[in-house]
């Protein structure tokens, strides 16, 4: 068994600049180890960031600089599930700023790269429950957003028209 299982981020660069960004937005946040290289010679520059450990809202994370062969994709994302419309508006502003870039149904890529996606407690429950409302037409909402809109969502759950 692992002692540790943790998911690592590697970047081009800025890994260090990128993990002080994360840990400044989200609460119960903080840096636990940062381990510089020492030396000239390898891969990756003297005084450039070896390893981060970081921890998100209590859940850790490694990070570091790999150069030029190192990009993110949308094969993996982060996911911050938001308690209401609040949420959802800050964390997307957050994670938008500096040169992120808005993507469809929730989905964004912050200045660094990385995807994430923003999305209400209730999305869930609104596309897998028929019973509770109409699913189909929360997911035909949801289709049209970039930042979710969650009282956009309830109302074409609920049988509303949505514009």
């Amino acid at each position: 068994m692992a002692e540790t299982l943790r998911p690592c981020l590697t970047f081009k660069d800025r890994a260090e600049e990128a993990v002080k960004f994360y840990v400044s937005i989200f609460p119960n946040s903080k840096i636990t180890d940062i381990s510089r290289v020492e030396t000239d010679g390898g891969p990756i520059p003297k005084g450039k960031l070896l390893s981060a450990i970081f921890e998100l809202d209590g859940r850790e994370f490694r990070a570091f600089d790999g150069g030029e062969s190192f990009t993110f994709s949308e094969g993996i994302s982060l996911d911050v599930t938001c308690k209401n419309q609040e949420e959802v508006d800050r964390y997307w502003s957050k994670l938008t700023s500096g040169g992120g870039e808005e993507g469809p149904c929730g989905w964004l890529k912050d200045r660094f790269g990385v995807s994430w996606q923003v999305v209400p407690e209730q999305l869930g429950q609104m596309l897998s429950d028929p019973k509770g409302g109409n699913s189909e037409a929360a997911m035909n909402a949801m289709l049209k957003m970039k930042k979710i809109d969650i009282a956009t969502l309830e109302k074409a759950y609920k049988g509303s028209p949505v514009a």
